[in-house]
């Protein structure tokens, strides 16, 4: 019996040992988006929108930053106040996901931003900076989007991306400015032949994946549909 509490005893300090010495950003409760926390999140925002006289409780960005990343929520405006503690999926809190505002103007929307998606990027940024700032390319996909040269720029296999919707490995292109984005044409294609409402022609149609998700899809081109309903970069 003693043997047995034993064991016990010492299978219970190695599951703890193991949680503590976990990575953090990898805990399950630091990668899921979870319904609670946003809904949480969201009504603090509200509280503190009412309060404050309409001010919203975000970071100060430049105008020109990408829409999905423009308005990250500032936790230190409505925590504790508001908030009783910062989300453990936050960023703030060692998590995966930046908690950012959309439709700030008419209905100000708490949604999720995927970090993940940055370091395929930042692989991509890094072996530019190596090679003198330059992302050759290998092929022309659309009017200044292009796929990138990855035999070029010394990887062994094309760099990808785990989509936030599908789990799918999403490529990635690049621009004329050398800037990566995420190709979520893959998910766009899914997601049009469900759809059953209307698209007008020229129409940024990256909303169809995250009007009824909490993720926003970040470091991506505009997408528009051609004569086929299929996802195309829009070209301005």
């Amino acid at each position: 019996m003693k043997k047995g509490l034993l064991a016990i005893t010492m299978m219970l300090s190695m599951m703890l040992l193991a949680g503590c010495m976990y990575p953090e950003s990898e805990r399950a409760e630091n990668q899921i988006p979870y319904e609670d926390q946003l809904i949480s999140v969201q009504n603090a925002v509200n509280q503190y929108r009412g309060a404050s006289g309409g001010l919203l409780p975000i970071k100060t960005r430049d105008m020109d930053v990408d829409q999905y990343i423009k308005y990250p929520i500032d936790f230190s405006k409505i925590a504790p106040t508001y908030l009783a503690e910062i989300p453990p999926n936050a960023y703030e809190s060692g998590g995966v996901y930046q908690y950012v505002l959309m439709d700030v103007e008419e209905n100000p929307t708490v949604k999720l931003v995927d970090l993940r998606l940055t370091e395929a990027i930042r692989t991509i940024n890094v072996r530019k900076s190596a090679n003198g700032g330059q992302a050759p390319i290998s092929e022309i996909i659309a009017d200044n989007v292009y796929k990138l040269n990855y035999e070029a720029m010394g990887f062994s296999e094309e760099q990808t991306a785990v989509s936030p919707y599908s789990g799918r490995n999403l490529p990635l292109v690049v621009n004329g400015k050398g800037d990566v984005f995420v190709d979520y044409s893959m998910d766009l294609y899914t997601v049009l032949q469900e759809y059953e409402g209307t698209l007008e022609p020229g129409q940024d149609i990256r909303f169809l994946l995250y009007e009824n998700s909490p993720v926003v899809p970040a470091y991506s081109l505009p997408y528009t549909v051609n004569e086929k309903n299929e996802p195309v970069f829009k070209v301005d």
